[in-house]
């Protein structure tokens, strides 16, 4: 199997537009969990400590948050049909992509510095124009027939 073929797949699988997340982001993830035939949606709210493969359809994001007293981290994959939403509701200044130091930290030493940003321009999410290379490929599929 070629790369190329690999690649048409992995592209069909990914949604059309993505949040621009980042290392250091406070995000909620609205994400649908099954209990028994019905579906209901989950938020879970936390800081963004790794950003994989952004490019990729496997792109993933590993968050983090304190419950009860107890770290609890969550990789989400972005162009999963499961995570509905992400909102990013905080962003933070920091210099390094995978943000680990943080699981060894507690109370005030585990603060990042915040950053300002536009809440609502981040949020929203444009409609991709149609493909004029898609349309050109089909085009050229019909004249070789």
């Amino acid at each position: 199997m070629s790369f190329s073929i690999l690649k048409q797949i992995g592209d069909a699988q990914k949604k059309a537009t993505v949040v621009d997340v980042r290392s250091g982001d406070t995000v909620k993830v609205t994400q649908k969990i099954k209990e028994g035939e019905k579906f209901r949606l989950q938020v879970f709210e936390g800081v963004v400590i790794r950003t994989d493969r952004k490019e990729s359809h496997t792109a993933r994001i590993t968050v983090r948050k304190i419950a009860s007293g107890v770290g609890v981290e969550k990789s989400f994959l972005l162009h999963s049909p499961l995570v509905e939403k992400i909102e990013i509701v905080r962003r933070a200044k920091v210099r390094r992509n995978n943000l680990s130091f943080l699981r060894n930290r507690s109370g005030k030493s585990a603060r990042l510095t915040a950053k300002k940003f536009d809440h609502l321009a981040v949020n929203t999410l444009e409609e991709p124009a149609a493909e004029p290379v898609a349309e050109a490929a089909s085009v050229a599929e019909t004249s070789e027939n």
